[in-house]
């Protein structure tokens, strides 16, 4: 598939193994990894951090695969899910950021553009996350209200 907001066409990166089974030399029981992964989260951890903590501290390769289940959905069960998703949180801090740089540097027109291309991203995933409920009907991106919710 074709990059989104610019000519390349890469197909590189690492490919998950096709086995759906967690293999024999992972240490951990389901119920373990369900321990973690709640503990992570009271101390303030994303989603993505702690999936990134499993797999480099603890040595888990996939939690869905050992645990039948997602992170976000045993945070949902365990009531820690953050209010916001990591991914729309992650593009509204880069927009903030691009955003301060342009107080600075009117004139720099590439930075412009990808502000438009990072707006647009954040836009077309608010619309999915409202229709799959878990933002408000009624949230919208707000560029200034965006820079209070970072803080």
């Amino acid at each position: 598939m074709a990059r989104l907001h610019s000519k390349k066409k890469g197909k590189s990166g690492s490919k998950r193994p096709a086995a759906k089974i967690s293999p024999a030399w992972v240490e951990y029981s389901a119920h373990e990894v369900e321990e973690i992964v709640a503990k992570l989260a009271k101390e303030g951890s994303s989603p993505t951090q702690i999936g990134l903590v499993l797999r480099d501290r603890y040595g888990v390769p996939s939690v869905a695969n050992l645990c039948s289940k997602s992170i976000s959905k045993m945070l949902e069960e365990q009531k820690l899910l953050p209010a916001y998703p990591d991914d729309l949180m992650s593009l509204i801090r880069r927009a903030v950021k691009m955003r301060e740089h342009l107080k600075g540097n009117k004139s720099d027109r590439q930075n412009t553009v990808k502000l438009t291309h990072v707006e647009a991203k954040i836009n077309r995933l608010v619309k999915y996350y409202r229709d799959s409920g878990r933002l408000a009907p009624y949230w919208k991106y707000d560029p200034a209200a965006a820079a209070l919710l970072v803080k």
